[in-house]
């Protein structure tokens, strides 16, 4: 791995094999190798691992509940400063998520030190701590280790009221599916890596990667809303399949009003894939009626997100509403009775 100095240009994807949340492993392995564990139940837990939420839920009044969460990743953008902003953004978004508001955060480092110059860790920092406080959370320390490959992520704690939670498990059928980022996260950084990203693609990729999804988790909860869920590193139609499975429900999703980030078709007709693409396919077959969906429209489809936005239940009643709310955001799809024909999600154009 080369070593870069303050006179070089740095390219921090350069310090990564795998970036952002493609590095995520595969929804199937983590399944297999949490199976095994022994499960302990206590009543304040509110939400655990078990229908894979964004976060955990602890009770600690009648009236208050801790949010709490990590995520930490390589890096997905060469610029110091937007790489930290977009690992904070992405680990905040997991407190959303679930509904509930940011108050504090610990940063996680892993350091290639001697090979990156310290100015790229200050800024890579302070891009980070942005984008807490633009969340209205502090940091309040972290810890950092040496290692040959960057990564930056943050632990987050935030508070909830414990009967007002977003969860995966509160799909009903008839509620709308709304998308509030477009998706294509994963094929454009990989292209960006490549240096065959244009300035405007490179642009409106980082520009969603560090928009925080605080908009659209007030939104849900000012509406009373129950379910949702952020679409990071299992895809669009993995994360989907967690909510359909915690709710015992099919999931419709309309392909053709999936929206896609300025780019993401060009970059994939030039080849860009990511590893993680082809584990969330493999989990993902058994469960999905892929219908007449094309080859190109299926790699959208499992291409693991990078601080994503959110996927919400919104019944029809205050759909509109919702999406008064909140800019960007786009009904893909609706809820369905569990299908007798067995899968969790199903595909249409």
């Amino acid at each position: 791995m080369a070593t870069a100095t303050k006179e070089d240009v740095i390219r921090l994807t350069q310090f990564a094999r795998c970036a952002g949340c493609a590095a995520k492993m595969g929804p199937g392995d983590l399944s297999a190798a949490l199976a095994p564990l022994e499960r302990r139940t206590d009543p304040r837990i509110l939400v655990g691992r078990e229908t894979f939420d964004d976060a955990g839920v602890y009770q600690l009044t009648p009236e208050l509940a801790l949010v709490q969460t990590l995520d930490f990743f390589a890096p997905i953008v060469d610029d110091p400063y937007d790489f930290g902003r977009v690992a904070a953004t992405n680990a905040l978004s997991d407190v959303f998520a679930m509904g509930g508001e940011p108050i504090t955060a610990m940063n996680i480092v892993g350091f290639p030190v001697g090979q990156l110059p310290l100015s790229a860790l200050t800024d890579m920092l302070r891009g980070g701590q942005d984008a807490v406080h633009d969340a209205g959370a502090h940091i309040i320390g972290g810890h950092t280790i040496t290692d040959e490959e960057l990564k930056y992520g943050l632990s987050v704690t935030g508070t909830i009221h414990p009967q007002r939670i977003l969860t995966n498990a509160a799909a009903k059928p008839g509620d709308a599916l709304v998308l509030t980022k477009a998706i294509g996260t994963g094929i454009l950084s990989t292209a960006a890596k490549r240096g065959a990203l244009g300035a405007a693609a490179q642009t409106a990729l980082v520009k969603s990667m560090t928009t925080l999804n605080a908009a659209a988790s007030r939104a849900a909860m000012a509406l009373g809303l129950e379910c949702a869920t952020d679409v990071t590193g299992f895809g669009l139609l993995g994360h989907a399949s967690h909510v359909a499975r915690a709710s015992n429900a099919t999931l419709v999703i309309h392909v053709s009003k999936v929206p896609l980030l300025l780019g993401a078709r060009d970059a994939l007709a030039a080849g860009a894939l990511t590893g993680g693409a082809a584990r969330n396919d493999t989990y993902l077959e058994p469960l999905v009626n892929w219908g007449r969906t094309t080859t190109e429209e299926r790699a959208f489809l499992v291409d693991p997100q990078t601080s994503g936005g959110l996927l919400v239940a919104v019944p029809q009643s205050k759909l509109s509403d919702y999406l008064s709310r909140v800019d960007g955001a786009v009904q893909i799809g609706e809820v369905r009775e569990r299908s007798h024909s067995g899968e969790w999600l199903s595909l249409q154009n």
